[in-house]
């Protein structure tokens, strides 16, 4: 009788625990999928910079009420004042599209295109996102 007990109660730790580890696995997928960024370098023209932060805070503020935008961090490189890294998060690749046919995203896009020197724009797909 105690050995029956025993195998019901390593049967079931084991249920529990395939359970716990699925169900883990599961939010992690959930987590990562529906997540497409778009990566943007750019190098701004000194005697530009503060219309161009006006200009681009004005535009990720809008786009984050954006129903298919989940983040838009504007970051600026340490060495570099005249350098921004745009990092956008989307539910997918036709909400970009979306946030490009808003009127806020228009009015930036013609604003800045007099003060950016360069451009690199980087399509890319989320594997995994950690954070608290």
């Amino acid at each position: 009788m105690l050995k029956s007990i025993s195998l019901a109660t390593a049967t079931l730790a084991i249920s529990a625990a395939c359970f716990v580890l699925l169900a883990a696995g599961q939010r992690v997928e959930a987590q990562s999928a529906g997540m497409y960024v778009n990566s943007v370098d750019l190098d701004i023209l000194p005697a530009e910079r503060d219309n161009f932060l006006a200009a681009i805070k004005e535009n990720g503020a809008a786009a984050v009420t954006e129903p298919g935008c989940k983040r838009f961090d504007i970051l600026n490189l340490a060495s570099d004042p005249n350098h921004f890294l745009l990092y956008e998060v989307y539910e997918n690749e036709a909400a970009l599209k979306a946030h490009r046919e808003t009127d806020h995203f228009k009015k930036f896009a013609a604003a800045a295109s007099k003060m950016v020197a360069k451009r690199d724009a980087r399509a890319m797909s989320v594997i995994a996102s950690n954070a608290k």
